[in-house]
C-alpha cells in the first residue's frame, strides 16, 4: 500500500515538471520574441532618422546652389567693375568665362555661358566693349583716388598741412586718463571739433580755458582713449618741458597759418600710410627768438604776425 503511494506521488511530481519545463519553453519563446520585434524597431526608427537626415542635406545642398550661383554673378559684376578682364575659352562647345587679372595671371572660373559656335563672333565683340567700358571705369577710379589722396608729383612740404588758428573755448581732464585733457576747439568751421592732448603734466587745467593757439587740423581722426581726435594742438616741446604756441594778436578762429614761398591749398586729411606728418615735423623749430618755424620760415598769420613759444627758443614742436 505504501508502495503504491509512492508510485503515485511520484507520477504527480513529474506532471509539475513537466508543465514547468513546458511554461520555460514558452517563456524563453515569449523573450525571442520579444527581443526580435525590439531589433526591428531600432532598424526602423535608423533608417526614418537616415531618410530625415538625407532629406534634410538635400534641401541644404540645393539652397547652397543657389547662393553659389548668385555668388558667382556678383564676383563676375565685381571684376567687371574693377577692370579685371573676363575672356571666353571654349571647352567642349561650350564656353568658360575666365578672369584675368593686371599681371595676366588666370584666376578661379567664375560663370559658363551656354552659346552655341555660330554665337562666338557676337559675344567677342560684346565682351570687348565690356572690357573698355571697364578700363574707362577703372582710370576713372584711378584719377579719383589720386583726387582723394593728393597728387605724387606734388613734393612734400608744409604746405601739404592745414595749419589753422582756433580758439579753446573749454577743457576737462578725459575721464579714463589721467595725462589728457578734452578740449572743445572753434576752428572757423560750423561745428567745434573735439581735441585730445597730453598736456596735463605741461598745462594747468585753468590756463586751457578760452584761449588762443595753432591747431593742425588735417590729420585723419584718431580714438585716444574712447574719445576720437579732430585735431591736435600746436606746441614747442621737449623730452622735459611743453608749452603751447601762441597766435599774434588779434587773430580769429579759422584764419590759416602761412609760409612765405610754400604755397597750395592743404590736403583735405592727410593719408596716415604716407607719413607726410612724419615727414614734415623734424624740420619744424623754434628759433632764437622764440618763434615758430618750417626750415626757418616762421609760421604766419598775414597781417597779424608770427606765431611763437613763450619762452622755449630752439625747440622742436609737435
Amino acid at each position: 500500500m505504501v508502495f503504491v503511494r509512492s508510485l503515485m506521488k511520484m507520477a504527480a511530481n513529474n506532471a509539475v515538471l513537466n508543465r514547468l519545463e513546458q511554461k520555460g519553453a514558452e517563456a524563453d519563446q515569449v523573450i525571442e520574441y520579444l527581443k526580435q520585434q525590439v531589433a526591428l524597431l531600432k532598424e526602423k526608427a535608423i533608417l526614418q532618422a537616415s531618410l530625415r537626415e538625407e532629406k534634410k542635406l538635400r534641401v541644404e545642398n540645393a539652397k547652397l546652389k543657389k547662393e553659389i550661383e548668385v555668388l558667382k554673378q556678383e564676383l563676375i559684376q565685381a571684376e567687371i567693375r574693377n577692370g579685371v578682364k573676363q575672356i571666353s575659352v571654349p571647352h567642349s562647345g561650350k564656353t568658360s568665362t575666365v578672369s584675368f587679372s593686371e599681371d595676366c595671371s588666370p584666376s578661379l572660373p567664375v560663370a559658363v555661358t551656354l552659346p552655341g559656335p555660330q554665337d562666338q563672333p557676337k559675344g567677342s565683340s560684346e565682351e570687348k566693349k565690356k572690357k573698355d567700358k571697364a578700363e574707362k571705369k577703372g582710370e576713372k577710379k584711378e584719377k579719383k583716388q589720386q583726387s582723394a589722396t593728393g597728387d605724387d608729383s606734388k613734393p612734400i612740404d608744409i604746405s601739404w598741412l592745414d595749419i589753422r588758428i582756433g580758439c579753446i573755448t573749454t577743457a576737462k581732464k578725459h575721464p579714463d586718463a589721467d595725462s589728457l585733457y578734452v578740449e572743445e576747439v572753434d576752428v572757423g568751421e560750423a561745428n567745434p571739433r573735439t581735441v585730445v592732448s597730453g598736456l596735463v603734466k605741461h598745462v594747468p587745467l585753468e590756463e586751457m580755458q578760452n584761449r588762443m593757439a595753432v591747431f593742425l587740423c588735417n590729420l585723419k581722426p584718431a580714438k585716444m582713449r574712447g574719445v576720437v581726435s579732430q585735431a591736435m594742438v600746436m606746441c614747442a616741446s621737449t623730452p622735459e618741458k611743453v608749452e603751447i604756441l601762441i597766435p599774434p594778436r588779434g587773430v580769429v578762429p579759422g584764419e590759416r597759418v602761412t609760409f612765405e614761398g610754400f604755397s597750395g591749398a592743404p590736403e583735405k586729411e592727410l593719408n596716415p600710410k604716407k607719413k607726410i606728418w612724419e615727414q614734415i615735423q623734424p624740420d619744424l623749430h623754434t628759433n632764437d627768438e622764440c618763434v615758430a618755424t618750417y626750415k626757418g620760415v616762421p609760421f604766419e598769420v598775414k597781417g597779424k604776425g608770427v606765431c611763437r613759444a613763450s619762452t622755449m627758443a630752439n625747440s622742436g614742436i609737435k
